[in-house]
């Protein structure tokens, strides 16, 4: 245990040392001055443990906050790569996809368009890393939109590709009779001599001879929307194939289908006869296009090569008379 200090002071008179004791004030003062000492010293002491160390719940909220933060680090690593590959497929979607349907394009102020307005935002501007979160929430934003859009954009051409597959379907290609040889071309599209008139005349399509009774096939799918007789064309068949087309077959024997039926590339329709207006058994076989008349030769392609369909121009071109 310490002991009390002692003091004294000497006295000229006596020749001696004398004990002093402090007075009360003296000793309030020491007091005091020791108190204000300490209290010093532990505030000093206090302050210096807080910035040099963290509380334990300090150290928790810093670790969290070091872990968001690599967090948030990682997500716009992967946002970067999902706009990334978002760009790709528009490129692919506008430059490709599009070229090959031949639709039309999406503008670059709708693919690229985000969610605009800062009021969205409001409530996030009191967070901590306010301006991180915003950053990421908006990009975040523009992603869906985009994707939306390309969703879309790629809904909209899986139609479009079946629409095209269905349609490939109808347009009339083929040869509406066996005729891989030939042989059985007569005369074709364009101005002619009628064979009863002998004056030059526009001939709407393309005659065939064969023997009646000889099969007629479908050039394409379609709806009978016509089958009886018609003048000029005596029994007559019209096939409506749909996206503006319509193919009719003339001076038929039999019919093989009636009004109303749905018909498919290759199906027997009816037989080669010499009904209405007809110097001989053949068939007399149009495609209209939009209203107008289109030369059925054009749409052989896929029954004859190249070498072929030059071959049936020129055969064509070189009967100067029809037969109807």
């Amino acid at each position: 245990m310490m002991a009390r200090k002692v003091y004294y002071i000497y006295n000229k008179d006596s020749l001696s040392y004398e004990r002093v004791f402090p007075s009360l004030k003296d000793r309030i003062f020491i007091i005091i001055r020791h108190l204000a000492t300490g209290v010093v010293f532990g505030l000093i002491t206090f302050f210096g443990m807080m910035y040099l160390f963290d509380s334990p719940h300090e150290a928790i909220l810093r670790k969290e906050n070091k872990l968001l933060m690599s967090q948030y680090d990682m997500l716009s690593i992967q946002l970067k790569e999902a706009m990334d590959v978002l760009t790709d497929l528009q490129q692919r979607d506008e430059n490709l996809y599009r070229a090959i349907f031949q639709t039309e394009s999406i503008p670059e102020s709708v693919r690229k368009s985000g969610i605009g307005g800062t009021d969205r935002y409001k409530h996030l501007m009191e967070l901590s890393n306010s301006s991180l979160v915003i950053s990421t929430t908006r990009r975040m934003d523009m992603l869906r939109k985009q994707l939306y859009v390309q969703s879309n954009s790629l809904e909209e051409l899986i139609n479009t590709g079946k629409n095209l597959e269905e349609r490939s379907k109808c347009i009339p290609a083929i040869q509406p009779i066996a005729n891989k040889n030939l042989n059985h071309t007569a005369s074709g599209y364009g101005m002619r001599i009628d064979p009863i008139y002998r004056v030059p005349r526009f001939h709407s399509g393309m005659d065939f001879s064969a023997k009646v009774g000889t099969d007629i096939y479908v050039t394409g799918n379609g709806t009978v929307s016509f089958a009886g007789w018609r003048q000029g064309y005596g029994n007559c068949i019209i096939i409506e194939h749909g996206y503006g087309y319509r193919t009719l077959y003339g001076h038929l024997s039999r019919f093989r289908c009636k009004r109303g039926d749905r018909v498919i590339r290759g199906q027997v329709i009816g037989e080669v006869g010499n009904t209405g207006k007809s110097t001989g058994p053949h068939l007399h076989y149009e495609v209209i296009v939009s209203g107008k008349y289109d030369n059925p030769a054009k749409y052989y392609f896929m029954d004859l090569s190249p070498e072929e369909y030059d071959r049936m121009l020129q055969l064509a071109e070189n009967h100067g008379q029809v037969m109807d």
